[in-house]
């Protein structure tokens, strides 16, 4: 049967404490842990419980701005074709309000990189208004990374191939750094460096293993995180040909590193799969294929920003990865001894993972169900769905103030005339 069946896993789970979202500290006095679930085709945040039922506990409008941005972009003719060729592409027909977002260390404001807007914005968790923006280089923000001591905030500015480091209180810039074609994934690691993937072309229809080479500088940077100056770049691609995988693009997407940040775990474009790399060595270890769906169209073109899997995490004993098997439909709890998925948990095409605030689970998002479910990591079993808003990407742990209640004015509807790409289903 295509669902498969249940791996056995008895470890215990321990919480940790890592900038990768392998558990997360106890919040300060005076805060809650929270999930945040950024709706990135309506522009609101869903807040739930980070661990246990993980109920519901409100909702956050995080484009108050929306109308004053809309008539930035409308009396603009290259910024506004920018916009609505994000809303064609990468979109699927919809503008993109929300692509990452973390709190300040007090929880007073969420910040967040809103991709149609082409900046970044801390939005205050008291009133809901906005406390400061900053418009990133060329056209469009994406995924951003928070630095381990919650001061600081990397973010992928995708079509000028940069990321900017941000004062995460002040939006003040402290630094920037170069990256190859579309850089997508940031991810601060413990020994001051700051890593960064990009992904290159994803919306050309020239898709064919013959044509991979089309798609641009596809690279990981590695830059000093104090100083923002490069200390490495890795080519996956002499990589992934010395371990007899020319056949796999080189286009690394989300990724998960051990607990002790020895070896990286990584998706790459168009693959069923992840690949494990050692740090130290320079090498790829082993790579894993995962089940393919059949009722999964085979003309990658179809297939979402060339992803087949998109998102993973990993629990923080360092034992198990969590896998998003986006354009298949599923999500697995994959055991690292010998790289065997248990069930696959039937999911509308989830686009990220991420761990619960106590380990224990994996989040996560259904985007085309509207949907974040979480899975335990012991027993590779779905745990409960929690109905969120529309398309649902990125969750990540935070703290908000203790007693948070939702500021009003939560609505993300336009006033100002200004067409806007409709809310809709959120199918692929």
């Amino acid at each position: 049967m295509w669902h498969g069946t249940a791996s056995a896993a008895a470890a215990a789970m321990l919480v940790g404490t890592s900038a990768f979202g392998a558990g997360q500290a106890v919040a300060e006095p005076g805060l809650r842990e929270v999930m945040l679930v950024g709706n990135n085709w309506e522009g609101v945040a869903d807040v739930i419980g980070s661990t246990g039922d993980f109920a519901k506990i409100g909702r956050i409008n995080l484009i108050p701005d929306k109308d004053d941005r809309l008539r930035e972009i409308y009396l603009n003719p290259v910024r506004l074709a920018f916009f609505l060729g994000i809303r064609q592409t990468v979109g699927e027909g919809h503008d993109q309000y929300i692509d990452d977002m973390y709190t300040t260390p007090d929880g007073s404001a969420i910040v967040v990189s809103r991709p149609s807007f082409a900046d970044v914005a801390s939005i205050d968790t008291a009133t809901g208004k906005v406390k400061w923006r900053f418009p990133v280089s060329g056209f469009r923000a994406d995924h951003m990374a928070v630095s381990p001591d919650g001061n600081r905030v990397a973010v992928s500015a995708s079509t000028s191939n940069t990321v900017h480091v941000l004062n995460i209180r002040t939006g003040a810039e402290l630094g920037r750094f170069g990256t190859g074609d579309k850089p997508h994934e940031n991810v601060f690691t413990s020994d001051g460096k700051l890593w960064n993937m990009a992904i290159g072309e994803v919306n050309s229809d020239q898709d064919s293993p013959e044509q991979d080479s089309s798609k641009g500088d596809r690279k990981i940077t590695i830059v000093d995180a104090a100083t923002y100056q490069p200390i490495r770049v890795i080519d996956m691609r002499d990589r992934l040909n010395a371990f007899g995988r020319n056949d796999l693009s080189d286009a690394v997407r989300p990724v998960a590193f051990s607990p002790d940040e020895s070896k990286l775990y990584f998706q790459v474009s168009f693959f069923n799969g992840f690949l494990e790399y050692d740090v130290a060595s320079d090498r790829i270890l082993r790579a894993k294929e995962l089940p393919k769906n059949p009722a999964t169209n085979p003309d990658r073109r179809t297939w979402v920003n060339d992803s087949r899997h998109h998102g993973m995490s990993m629990d923080p004993t360092g034992k198990r990865l969590c896998i998003a098997g986006t354009m298949d439909d599923y999500a697995t709890i994959v055991d690292l001894t010998d790289l065997s998925p248990g069930q696959l948990v039937p999911a509308s095409k989830p686009y990220w993972a991420t761990v619960s605030g106590d380990g224990k689970a994996c989040v996560i998002s259904e985007s085309a169900a509207d949907q974040v479910t979480a899975i335990d990591f012991a027993t590779g079993s779905k745990i409960v769905s929690i109905p969120v808003g529309d398309h649902p990407q990125r969750v990540r742990i935070g703290d908000l103030p203790t007693g948070w209640k939702a500021p009003s004015g939560g609505s993300t509807s336009s006033g100002s005339g200004f067409p806007s790409s409709g809310s809709g289903s959120s199918g692929s």
